[in-house]
């Protein structure tokens, strides 16, 4: 395993640390529960960060691989790709889909929508 360097990894609740700086990971003892479930101690600062996320869960992000966030990054630019392409079919089209091919292009879209927004 190896700390990729310059990767933000996500600690909860809109806080992010780069994961080459990150010193140490502790998991909360006492008044653990929602936002408060890791120490995140990182490289310059005195007093640690508090993670709505488990130290697994943490340090997984930490040691991603870089082709495992190539992937990640591939398969959103498909789905931002078939969306594109899936808002220019016609109604008429998208009516013969879902009547006679049992593909509702409509809820398709809205899915792709949904994972590309999250």
């Amino acid at each position: 395993m190896k700390i990729q360097s310059s990767v933000l990894v996500h600690l909860g609740f809109g806080k992010y640390v780069r994961s080459d700086q990150v010193t140490a990971l502790v998991p909360v003892e006492e008044d653990r529960g929602p936002g408060r479930r890791t120490f995140v101690y990182v490289e310059g600062q005195a007093n640690p960060l508090t993670a709505s996320r488990s130290e697994d869960t943490i340090v997984r992000d930490l040691v991603q691989e870089p082709s495992e966030i190539t992937h990640a990054r591939q398969q959103q630019e498909i789905l931002q790709d078939l969306l594109q392409n899936l808002s220019k079919v016609n109604p008429t089209v998208r009516r013969i889909s879902r009547d006679e091919g049992g593909l509702d292009l409509e809820q398709l879209e809205r899915r792709i929508r949904q994972l590309v927004e999250e």
